[in-house]
């Protein structure tokens, strides 16, 4: 254990200390990951194939299966080379490790799912080394030092810290569902395939650039300012700011070049790039459009598909859009209004899932700290 350099307290931090991990509990140890450890090793198990039970673990996860599974029990698999040498998985069960995965394996006094919280904030990306074939070593491993609470108070941060992680798990999956509702909600209303109630007349092809008016920005990227008034629409995912502007009134952007195929919609006074789209003086309802351009633009200019590399949309590819819509006016904005419902929760949903990662970030430097103690 290193030597105590300074004892710090106050009213609310009774007894506190200064060591090489930073201000712990009185009461915590810092030792390092060898002294914890009943095995730091690599894997020796071969890669597997499809037949078996029992999952095979390598650099980049779960890479086979083996009905001969080499270990069993907890542990910390840490990658040793490649694109993900440092990245850390917990195990449990039955399974085989390759021999380009590292396996920790802790004494009975450590809780292991603690010490994956813990090593997950050392960041063990930084300890890689090599360029042509990053590489990181099981004795680098050895050496880390990691602080040590009492083995109550290690369960139950990592307790608390497994609880958030179901919350943000639950999160996930309940935005995967909600994604996929709207995309078959999108590929039955914005086809005529499903009809609201109410609506029976009838439907059409329309042209994009018999819609609405399309021209391009007049400005190059440096002539903005991020300080400035407007908006500045470039080829960028999220836009930039000018002094001036040259547009006005309701708009649906897209870039032409750069984030191909990138929509934005905006209602004011703003600026726009020489290589971005500018959709204005529309004879249709706005949102409709919106979500028609952004369920099928990009698969009819072939963005995203394998093997296809778009480097700029020409004016041609959108005036030429095709797209299926009531005649009805009143239709269409009830088809948007659907749509973008269903697009204001999914925004709820995923403003939620950016709070709560950012809550179980503040608790982990707060309880794998001791700054906040739970017993």
């Amino acid at each position: 254990m290193p030597e105590v350099t300074e004892n710090i307290t106050s009213p609310t931090l009774p007894c506190y200390k200064q060591t090489e991990v930073g201000v712990i509990p009185e009461e915590w140890d810092v030792r390092s990951l060898d002294a914890l450890a009943t095995m730091v090793a690599s894997g020796r198990s071969s890669a597997g194939g499809k037949a078996g039970d029992y999952p095979v673990h390598g650099s980049t996860g779960i890479i086979g299966y083996t009905a001969k599974p080499e270990y069993e029990g907890d542990a910390i698999l840490a990658a040793r080379v490649g694109a993900n040498a440092g990245k850390l998985s917990f195990v449990s069960g039955r399974y085989g490790v390759t021999d380009n995965t590292i396996m920790l394996r802790l004494s009975g006094n450590c809780y292991l799912p603690f010490f994956w919280r813990q090593l997950e904030t050392k960041r063990l990306n930084s300890l890689v080394f090599g360029s042509g074939q990053p590489l990181i070593t099981g004795s680098q491993l050895k050496a880390l030092p990691l602080a040590v609470p009492p083995f109550p108070e290690q369960r139950a941060i990592a307790t608390a810290l497994s609880d958030v992680d179901a919350l943000l798990s639950g999160l996930d999956r309940l935005i995967a569902k909600k994604r996929d509702l709207k995309q078959a909600a999108m590929q039955q209303l914005l086809t005529g395939q499903t009809r609201l109630p109410g609506f029976k007349g009838e439907w059409v092809v329309k042209r994009l650039g018999e819609e609405c008016g399309i021209t391009t920005g007049r400005k190059d990227v440096n002539e903005g300012n991020p300080s400035g008034e407007y908006p500045f629409f470039t080829c960028a995912r999220e836009h930039t700011f000018s002094d001036s502007f040259s547009f006005e009134g309701e708009a649906i952007l897209i870039a032409g070049n750069g984030e191909v195929g990138n929509l934005s919609y905006f209602k004011g006074r703003f600026e726009a790039y020489q290589r971005t789209y500018v959709l204005q003086k529309f004879t249709m309802n706005v949102s409709y459009l919106w979500h028609q351009l952004s369920a099928y633009l990009a698969g009819s200019l072939g963005i995203g598909k394998i093997g296809s590399s778009i480097p700029y949309i020409l004016k041609g590819n959108l005036l030429e859009f095709e797209f299926r819509s009531p005649v009805d006016m009143a239709e269409q904005t009830a088809i948007a209004a659907v749509l973008s419902d269903m697009d204001a929760e999914l925004a709820v949903l995923e403003q939620r899932q950016v709070k709560t990662r950012a809550l179980k970030q503040g608790m982990m430097q707060e309880l794998l700290t001791g700054r906040t103690r739970l017993i």
